[in-house]
């Protein structure tokens, strides 16, 4: 691998001036200002939840964001993922000298607190770029070139970044999937036994209705680096687009469909999103009607009556369990969301539960 990721350190959407992301992540999602810098055309706020940071880049100058590159793309976008690297230009070098490119050179960032140097390398993923951040000569409490802000302790219903989804085009997962064994050191990670990488986990929808293909890749143990999912969809959806195809069509391409946040309180964090005014999806009416479904939640030590009414949806057995919950879309083109899961013993995503959201996305595309 030329650049082994270490640590995710924050996520970077670009959103135009005045667009509400930073507003609703704090209103509707608990996160609390971490540090902010204006310059250059750019108003950058980072926020944080637990472990989980991320960086709103908003507006839009003739430079580069710090820390980041503006992909000067049509719809407001997560476009960028920062990750903690030994050596950010050793780093740089490395996978120049594979061939990727590299728009953002090696550039050291000092203030009172320290120094970090970062560099920022496009990747095959669409408009995702990735930082590779080398800040051990830091002790601020995010970047250098960034204030702190001051602010009141929030919900905490976060704790940290679970799973990272890439919405790709049909039949590029094995390409991307070598892209980043190649270059940041992920592996593949079989969701389902004796899985070929090639082909990943296929979930299908349903007669006539397409389906999904999901290809997990997980940095080795030792890191703190988030499992990220390829996902793309099947040949065979009868009505129109699927949810895959639509985020292709509205964000313009490939990118990253929605963060998995990690709360170890789904049900008290759900109740806030909710009573804060957060529009979460509503699974099909007859998933918690299925077979098997209400002894399933109940060995999970839960009550049927209170996932149906927050739209929990429940996966797993032998005393191991999954539990998620999916936002609508954080911005008006209909593309990037959110998804809450908590986990008692579960290391994977719930085949069962893949296919729920399939359904009830389908079903909400369909009512417009």
């Amino acid at each position: 691998m030329a650049a082994p990721a270490r640590r995710l350190c924050h996520i970077a959407f670009h959103v135009p001036a005045g667009q509400p992301l930073a507003q609703d992540l704090q209103r509707l999602f608990g996160f609390q200002p971490l540090a902010a810098r204006e310059a250059d055309g750019w108003r950058q706020l980072a926020l944080r939840s637990g472990d989980a940071v991320f960086l709103v880049n908003e507006g839009g100058g003739r430079g580069e964001p710090l820390y980041g590159l503006d992909p000067r793309h049509a719809v407001p976008s997560a476009a960028n993922l920062c990750f903690d690297v030994a050596d950010a230009s050793a780093a740089a070098r490395a996978l120049s000298a594979r061939g990727c490119s590299v728009p953002v050179p090696p550039v050291s960032v000092r203030d009172a607190q320290g120094t970090a140097t970062y560099a920022v390398v496009s990747s095959p993923a669409g408009n995702l770029s990735l930082t590779l951040l080398e800040r051990a000569a830091f002790r601020g409490p995010f970047l250098p070139g960034f204030e702190p802000v001051p602010s009141a302790t929030g919900a905490g219903w976060v704790s940290h970044v679970d799973h990272l989804t890439l919405a790709c085009t049909p039949g590029s997962s094995p390409t991307l999937m070598r892209w980043f064994h190649d270059c940041l050191g992920f592996r593949h990670l079989p969701l389902s036994p004796g899985e070929d990488p090639e082909l990943g986990l296929e979930v299908a929808a349903g007669s006539g209705r397409g389906g999904l293909k999901l290809t997990a890749l997980q940095i080795p143990p030792g890191s703190a680096v988030p499992t990220l999912l390829l996902a793309e969809s099947l040949l065979g959806a009868a009505n129109g687009q699927d949810q895959i195809e639509q985020f292709l069509a509205r964000h313009r391409g490939p990118g990253l469909q929605h963060v998995g946040l990690y709360t170890p309180h789904i049900l008290e964090a759900t109740e806030g999103v909710a009573v804060a005014g957060g529009q979460l999806l509503t699974p099909p009416s007859a998933y918690y009607l299925q077979p098997g479904k209400e002894r399933q939640i109940l060995a999970a030590g839960h009550e049927p009556s209170q996932l149906a009414r927050r739209g929990i949806l429940l996966d797993g057995d032998k005393g191991k369990f999954l539990l998620q919950v999916f936002t609508k879309s954080l911005f008006a083109e209909d593309t990037f969301f959110l998804e809450l899961i908590q986990r008692q013993g579960a290391t994977g995503f719930g085949q069962g539960n893949i296919r729920a959201l399939w359904q009830s996305v389908q079903e909400q595309a369909a009512r417009g």
